[in-house]
């Protein structure tokens, strides 16, 4: 990269750091638990609306995980979701009317709040429906897995999102709180990705999988990315460029090998089509809060309006994280 090229991007870097500062106005504090985080504590940001149902398993995933706080921005929910995280011992939430769309989909809200309490810690960017699986995860908590990262010196650990979906109707099943998705969203698409290099950044992008299959089949290129960085050993000068696809400085974003080996990766298991996707959608459509005029979710109604099914004959159902590492989808690199 040339010298203007790296000096354009701290300067990327400084302006989304300074937005962020002043995004924080748009942020009302609802219970601030931050004191009781200890030095070493993993913590889990998030933003989220509507999301109640969910909340129930995804703490009770992330705290048997491993992780000792959580920092969540309520985006306006309407369904009890703010009440309930405030009433739970190891999360702080802050709430805000402002738009999804103009804070950058979110990221300058949680860029702000990991700049203030993320400094020095390992800290996970996940939403509600978003389940990390890593090699050994079933034996080796999250702590096993950022203390192996700091003994290798590596300060970002990659997860691709892999959709989950049920076999049959999406609304055939209903879902309970407190229960674990999978049950019901159990298969993905084994294979079906595209896989290409972002030179400005550095960082890989992934497409494919049901929602390129179904969604997108005659725009691949709409669809959405698959690529994240998820977990990062965080410093308040850092910086998440969209979602978490991407940081600045640019170095986070090399989680792959090019010269023919394999770093440790993860992946997030996405349980975004239950049955209760098609009222999310529609509401999100009506906001239009999301990516390039929500045309991700004009395209989820027009297609499911008929026949919410994305099962086919490839599908594979999920078994564990050994299964995603046989076929490719995540590595255990040298962490043996």
């Amino acid at each position: 990269m040339s010298i203007a090229s790296s000096y354009r991007l701290r300067l990327q870097r400084k302006r989304w750091l300074i937005r962020a500062f002043r995004k924080r106005r748009e942020l009302r504090v609802l219970s601030d638990k931050t004191r009781r985080i200890r030095s070493r504590d993993i913590l889990v940001f998030s933003t989220l609306r509507n999301e109640q149902v969910r909340l129930p398993y995804f703490l009770q995933y992330y705290r048997e995980m491993g992780v000792s706080h959580f920092l969540f921005v309520d985006n306006d929910s309407t369904d009890g979701s703010a009440d309930y995280l405030a009433q739970q011992a190891d999360c702080s939430v802050w709430t805000t009317q402002a738009g999804y769309k103009r804070a950058r989909f979110g990221v300058d809200w949680l860029n702000w709040l990991q700049m203030k309490y993320g400094h020095g810690h390992w800290t996970l960017v996940v939403d509600p429906d978003e389940f990390l699986v890593y090699p050994f995860c079933d034996t080796r908590p999250l702590p096993a897995l950022c203390d192996w990262l700091d003994a290798s010196s590596i300060k970002s650990f990659s997860a691709m999102l892999l959709d989950m979906y049920p076999k049959g109707r999406l609304d055939a099943q209903p879902y309970t709180p407190g229960q674990d998705p999978l049950e019901i969203a159990s298969w993905f698409d084994a294979g079906n990705y595209t896989f290409a290099k972002n030179h400005r950044y550095g960082n890989l992008w992934i497409q494919g999988g049901p929602r390129m299959r179904v969604f997108f089949p005659e725009a691949p290129a709409k669809a959405p990315a698959l690529n994240k960085i998820p977990l990062v050993k965080w410093d308040r000068k850092y910086a998440y460029v969209s979602s978490t696809h991407m940081l600045l400085p640019r170095g986070l974003n090399q989680v792959f090998d090019e010269f023919g080996g394999e770093k440790a990766s993860g992946v997030l298991l996405h349980t975004k089509f239950l049955d209760t996707f098609n009222t999310k959608a529609k509401e999100e459509l009506q906001r239009k809060q999301h990516y390039a005029a929500s045309v991700e979710y004009r395209a989820y109604a027009d297609t499911l309006k008929d026949d919410p099914d994305l099962w086919c004959n490839w599908s594979e159902k999920y078994i564990n994280w050994r299964q995603l590492e046989i076929l490719g989808l995540m590595s255990k690199g040298n962490w043996a």
